[in-house]
C-alpha cells in the first residue's frame, strides 16, 4: 500500500499533477476495499473519506463558528467518479454529490496557499494539499490497520511493480 502512497508523493513532487489527483483518489477507494470488501464502492469509500480525511475539510466559521463541512464524503466520491471516469471536475451530474457542482484545482505558489475557499457551490482547492492530505490520512489508516492479519493479508495481494 506503501507504494501508492510513494507514487503519489512522487507525482506530486514532479508536478505531475493529474497522475497526483487520479492516484489521490483512488487511494480512499483501496483502503476501503482492503478494510470493508463485501461493502459497495461508494459505501466504503465515503465511510473511509469520513474517518480519515474528514476533518481537515471542515472548520468553524462565521460569528456563530458554526461547523462547516467544505468537503464531505459524498462529493469527494462524486469527484473520483467525474475525474476518473470522464476527466472532469464537474460534479452536477453525479448521483453521489451532496452539496458542491464543481472543483477547481490550483497548482501550488510559492509563499501562497489557496486551499478550501468555497465559492457557493463550487471548492477551490490547491492540487498538491489536496493529495498530500489523502497520502497523510493513508499512512494514519496504514497505522490503525497494521495488527489486522485480514486487511494485511489483502495488501500483500495488491498489484506492484517487479523490478526485471
Amino acid at each position: 500500500m506503501q507504494h501508492f502512497v510513494d507514487a503519489t508523493r512522487a507525482a506530486v513532487a514532479q508536478s505531475n499533477w493529474f497522475a497526483a489527483l487520479a492516484l489521490a483518489l483512488t487511494l480512499p477507494d483501496i483502503c476501503g476495499r482492503l478494510e470493508n470488501p463485501m461493502d459497495g464502492s461508494q459505501a466504503r469509500f465515503v465511510a473511509w473519506y469520513d474517518r480519515f480525511l474528514l476533518g481537515r475539510y471542515q472548520s468553524h466559521i462565521g460569528p456563530d463558528h458554526r461547523l462547516h463541512t467544505f468537503l464531505s464524503g459524498q462529493d469527494c466520491y462524486a469527484l473520483r467518479c467525474a475525474f476518473l471516469h470522464q476527466g472532469e471536475f464537474g460534479i452536477d451530474d453525479q448521483r453521489a454529490r451532496q452539496a458542491l457542482e464543481r472543483f477547481h484545482f490550483t497548482a501550488p505558489r510559492p509563499g501562497l496557499v489557496v486551499h478550501n475557499n468555497q465559492f457557493g457551490n463550487m471548492l477551490q482547492l490547491q492540487v498538491d494539499r489536496f493529495c498530500i492530505d489523502v497520502c497523510e490520512a493513508t499512512e494514519a489508516w496504514l497505522v490503525s490497520i497494521r495488527n489486522s492479519a485480514d486487511i494485511q493479508a489483502r495488501i500483500s495481494a495488491l498489484a506492484t511493480v517487479h523490478d526485471s
